[in-house]
């Protein structure tokens, strides 16, 4: 705890800074592959910082989110599976991400074949790790297309929404977004997957 708190921490302080930008891509990026901390919390601190540039935040973080999730579906295709079972670079993950070990990965297996485009934009939209979803979606040779698209439209609906909040109501909206986003992302998406339920099984 002390050390993610430390790594918190660390992400924000970029918004102080000159690079506060840059240091936006790069953690997006890299969150989409292993990095713990969600660009959300750099991405609102620069948005308070300048309200005439939320939604240009909002892009560079959509778009490298969006690359990043393509780096992880390569790092599964490529580099997750071998003829002999897991590979040293998956076992490495098992170990340094919570909640990511064998079972969760087989989990998600079943999950994919399921619900497909749902799932994934699941992953993107919510707080559920994005990134155990980049890596499994390689490694189970989810569509890349179906990927992509699904991630583009959950990740750049979320950072925007979040950035489009600020821009409109400033300072004010940052404790709403802290307290409810979450609960509220979950809940549009509960409602997303239900009809999606509704024209698999109903209609």
């Amino acid at each position: 705890m002390i050390r993610l708190r430390s790594l918190y921490d660390w992400v924000l302080h970029w918004a102080k800074t000159p690079y506060g930008t840059a240091a936006l891509f790069v953690l997006a990026f890299a969150e989409s592959m292993f990095f713990p901390v969600p660009p959300d919390v750099l991405l609102i601190a620069l948005a308070l910082g300048h309200r005439r540039k939320a939604l240009f935040f909002a892009l560079v973080c959509s778009v490298a989110s969006i690359l990043g999730g393509v780096g992880g579906y390569a790092l599964g295709h490529f580099l997750w599976l071998t003829d002999g079972g897991f590979t040293p670079v998956a076992q490495f993950f098992f170990d340094h991400i919570p909640g990511f070990d064998p079972e969760a990965y087989f989990r998600l297996g079943k999950q994919f074949e399921e619900w497909g485009f749902a799932i994934i934009f699941t992953a993107g939209f919510t707080p559920i790790p994005y990134k155990l979803f980049t890596i499994s979606a390689g490694a189970f040779d989810i569509s890349f297309p179906l990927f992509v698209l699904a991630s583009a439209v959950s990740r750049t609906a979320r950072f925007f929404l979040i950035a489009g909040l600020i821009w409109k109501f400033g300072e004010p909206i940052q404790a709403f977004i802290d307290k409810y986003f979450n609960l509220l992302a979950l809940a549009f998406t509960v409602l997303l997957i239900g009809g999606f339920v509704l024209v698999k099984y109903v209609l």
